[in-house]
């Protein structure tokens, strides 16, 4: 999936990966695509609260290599 920023949350526990998330999206304009990496497995329930929450669309959820790997679309 394309992306125009990518955010590595790796070794963060809750709730940093959400917080670091939010500033990411705030740099970046309505449409774009934030890829997230992120080790804790907390962070998927989180992911999808944050984006119902705040009005950003969680495109895809998923593992890659260990990982947890989400992109999010800002509303």
């Amino acid at each position: 999936m394309d992306f125009d920023k990518e955010f590595d949350a790796s070794g963060l526990a809750c709730p940093l990966p959400i917080v670091k998330t939010k500033k990411a999206l705030a740099d970046m304009t309505s449409g774009q695509v934030l890829r997230v990496v992120a080790t804790d497995p907390g962070s998927v329930a989180d992911m999808a609260a944050f984006a119902e929450q705040t009005g950003n669309a969680l495109l895809s959820s998923g593992q890659e290599a260990g990982k947890y790997v989400f992109f999010l679309k800002k509303g």
